[in-house]
């Protein structure tokens, strides 16, 4: 598995990658209903980067194109992706039992 900082940095190339062509740029935008100006403002953040592997690991033809043009393979993309993204559902603490006055 990637350490969140080669993760973190493998985003950044692939923020870079989609970003870097209006087509697939327009196309991130859309998927994602952010605005020019929304864009220009999460441009640091981390979820934006999480959301851009989401929209292109949910794209195999872009996975693939995206992983060929960094020449990675495109596993390693899929491994930002869930070092970045959300915990999955079963990752987060369960609640013990009557803490909600159950």
């Amino acid at each position: 598995m990637l350490s969140e900082s080669a993760a973190a940095a493998l985003g950044g190339r692939v923020f870079a990658y989609v970003t870097g062509e209006p087509g697939r740029l327009l196309r991130f935008m859309e998927n994602s209903g952010l605005s020019p100006d929304a864009l220009r403002q999460a441009a640091d953040s981390p979820d934006l980067v999480a959301g851009l592997l989401d929209h292109v690991v949910a794209d195999e033809e872009l996975l693939l194109a995206c992983a060929a043009a960094l020449e990675v393979p495109p596993e390693r993309i899929t491994q930002a992706w869930r070092r970045l993204g959300p915990p999955d559902f079963d990752d987060q603490p369960s609640e013990t039992p009557g803490e909600f006055g159950a």
